[in-house]
């Protein structure tokens, strides 16, 4: 896994969140068809969620959400997240240049399926609105 954006102590996307209606399904057209990985799980039915690698360190997240309309509403992509090893030195970047902060750094143990994964993350707003995730662990 390459890190090499000295300004951010890390760069580069970790992962995109989707939410999909029909999970299986789109569980196997991501691992089957293209070929990305399951990494870890979390939740059940109707709310599970999966972290697929997409082969270069990079993940998709899919959220399972049964009634979410299609392309309605927000549409399917929840964030982008962006992978540093300081969630707290890259908010105050974003701070200092008028980004709205909508989480604080927080950290998160998420309860999956291979033991729990403690993460720190922290959201805010592009400059179109757009929802970005900073997000740093040390196992994805």
């Amino acid at each position: 896994m390459s890190r090499n954006n000295s300004t951010l102590g890390g760069g580069g996307f970790h992962h995109v969140s989707i939410r999909v209606r029909d999970f299986d399904k789109s569980v196997a057209f991501y691992t089957e068809v293209l070929g990305f990985t399951k990494k870890i799980t979390w939740k059940e039915a109707p709310e599970r969620a999966i972290m697929l690698d997409t082969g270069d360190g990079n993940y998709l997240e899919l959220f399972e959400r049964p009634d979410q309309p299609r392309f309605e509403g927000e549409g399917a992509i929840l964030h982008l997240a962006i992978r540093t090893n300081s969630v707290d030195d890259a908010m105050t970047r974003v701070r200092n240049a008028g980004a709205e902060v909508t989480m604080e750094p927080k950290n998160v143990d998420i309860p999956a399926d291979i033991g729990t994964v403690p993460v720190r993350i922290a959201f805010f707003k592009g400059p179109d609105g757009e929802e970005i995730e900073f997000f740093q662990n040390e196992m994805t």
